[in-house]
């Protein structure tokens, strides 16, 4: 029975599902009940910080503030899994290229350094970008005046990412029932591997081919609703903008984690771990 849910936990289909639930924000969270503008503005305040320092403790609360921004944006099992996995790759290349390469504690602390830094960059961006879905994304980009192409991307980008995901899912498994799989597994089922690596090569065309048809469907859509009449005439963007909307919320979060930095900055001048030159 165990062994069954953890097949069906770890199916191509909940990696579907996972990623679709991922790109449209299904899950809530703190940040998907804000202001998108102020989502970004949160984001660009988190990202910049770990870079204005080389204070080891600054970096771990960072990191540790990062933590909790990820819960609260309620991210899930899939991406943070991943993010897991790179984290801790990242940690073993670090021990081994310092051990190979004669380094001592300075080399190890140095490389630590950049790994907090980035991985609080990264927290902050799976919290901030998991929370937006494809409209929002867009509205805020259009919002703060970005060029209307970087905004229709991200919107069609969003969109085609389901499509492709399922368009994918489906050829594969079409192409496996139609085929014989091997007759023995070999080591390690190495011989399914390869087997499978055959038929992800040939789904690319049917993929391209299908995904072509659902591309006029996406841009008509994206018409449908506005998107060019908005960039160009002002009525048409203050209607499609007129939700967006500051509230107390999103002050609050983005005045607390001005504040939280700013102790983060006092306790590693007042307890620093350890000190870089420079």
């Amino acid at each position: 029975m165990t062994n069954r849910k953890q097949h069906d936990v770890l199916s191509v289909e909940w990696v579907k599902l996972e990623l679709i639930r991922t790109a449209y924000a299904t899950r809530g969270g703190l940040f998907a009940t804000m202001d998108p503008r102020m989502v970004i503005g949160w984001y660009l305040v988190f990202a910049v910080a770990p870079w204005l320092t080389h204070n080891l403790t600054v970096l771990a609360l960072l990191f540790a503030a990062g933590v909790v921004s990820i819960v609260l944006a309620r991210v899930g099992p899939l991406i943070l899994g991943l993010f897991v996995i790179g984290l801790g790759l990242e940690l073993l290349y670090i021990v081994i290229a310092a051990s190979f390469f004669g380094g001592d504690l300075a080399t190890l602390v140095a490389l630590l350094e950049l790994t907090l830094k980035l991985g609080a960059v990264s927290l902050a961006s799976m919290a901030a970008f998991v929370s937006l879905d494809p409209e929002k994304l867009s509205d805020a980009l259009l919002a703060l005046r970005m060029p209307s192409m970087l905004a229709f991307g991200v919107s069609y980008g969003y969109r085609m990412l389901p499509i492709l995901i399922e368009e994918f899912s489906t050829v594969f498994e079409g192409y496996r029932l139609r085929s014989a799989a091997p007759a023995r597994r070999g080591l390690l089922g190495w011989r399914v591997l390869v087997h499978w690596s055959r038929l992800v090569v040939l789904c690319f065309y049917p993929i391209f081919l299908n995904t072509a048809k659902s591309v006029r469907t996406t841009v008509e859509a994206l018409e449908t609703r506005g998107f060019t009449y908005a960039t160009v005439d002002g009525r048409g963007r203050r209607i499609r903008l007129s939700y967006l909307r500051f509230g107390f919320r999103d002050y609050a979060v983005l005045a607390g984690t001005v504040l939280c930095i700013v102790g983060f900055f006092w306790a590693g001048a007042v307890w620093p771990v350890y000190r870089t030159a420079g």
